[in-house]
């Protein structure tokens, strides 16, 4: 399959779907950090849409559009203007023509789900998938099945200290904070590329 992965510069999901032989491609606004620059669509991912994609695997920016910030929208106005923005990008993503579309976010706030026009279809845990770790993310599908649990290791992950099980939610501040905390989880990208895609014997 032909297969876009939005909004990515780690190439975690990338990589994933190339293991199994699919023909996928990462594309964002920032130069790729997975080593794979042949493999990465550098530049405004809109523009990429109507080039013949069979699945596309996106995450879009969730700065205005995620839960834990919506205090925020009532103490700056000027953030109701890239709130609107951010679900502009987010529903042209959900609302291209390719047939199968996921698009991962975080809790979204009502505000953002209201613009966006949808509700997200799953909420996973890393630790559903073989990560002793907690982090919602939701997804929105369309043309797919939900992810369905690989490894559940949640006994295991509610036994660790709250600092260690919320890694990512405890990073220190900086700039890479984002980008560590965008980043997907192997196991996840994993269980993405085989439910969605499978193996792809074509090439």
């Amino acid at each position: 399959m032909k297969i876009l992965v939005a909004c990515e510069e780690s190439q975690a999901v990338t990589k994933a779907f190339r293991a199994l032989g699919h023909d996928a491609y990462s594309a964002d606004v920032q130069r790729c950090s997975g080593g794979r620059p042949e493999w990465h669509l550098r530049g405004d991912v809109l523009t990429q849409l109507d080039k013949g994609w069979d699945l596309m695997v996106a995450h879009p920016p969730c700065t205005y559009l995620c839960n834990s910030g919506v205090s925020w929208l009532h103490k700056d106005e000027g953030r109701w203007a890239r709130l609107d923005d951010g679900a502009a990008f987010f529903r042209a993503l959900w609302e291209a023509d390719i047939p199968r579309v996921a698009i991962e976010n975080p809790i979204p706030h009502k505000y953002a789900v209201e613009r966006i026009g949808a509700k997200y279809t799953q909420l996973i845990q890393p630790w559903m998938f073989g990560h002793k770790e907690t982090k919602a993310t939701c997804f929105w599908l369309r043309g797919l099945p939900a992810l369905e649990p690989t490894t559940n290791l949640k006994e295991e992950t509610m036994a660790l200290p709250n600092k260690e099980r919320q890694r990512l939610h405890w990073a220190s501040p900086g700039p890479e904070r984002a980008k560590l905390r965008s980043k997907t989880f192997p196991g996840i990208a994993d269980a993405m590329a085989e439910q969605w895609g499978g193996r792809d014997d074509v090439s």
